[in-house]
């Protein structure tokens, strides 16, 4: 893992196409901005691992439906 330092209104380029700035700082917060194509997705990780979790329970329910027609 990269661990960089950053202040305020400093940014971090990701592969020429995604900007990340540090919007605010405070106290133990950190408010990031990321700039990113609209076909990059972007996302906390709690909203990530929730939608990684219902596509597996989809895929799992029609796999089970797969499987049942057979």
């Amino acid at each position: 893992m990269l661990v960089l330092s950053r202040k305020k209104n400093e940014s971090i380029v990701i592969n020429d196409d995604i900007t990340i700035v540090v919007v605010e700082i405070r106290g133990d917060k950190v408010r990031l901005g990321v700039e990113a194509p609209k076909e990059v997705p972007v996302h906390r990780n709690e909203v990530y691992e929730a939608i990684r979790r219902n596509q597996q329970a989809s895929g799992d329910a029609a796999h089970q439906a797969d499987a049942s027609a057979e």
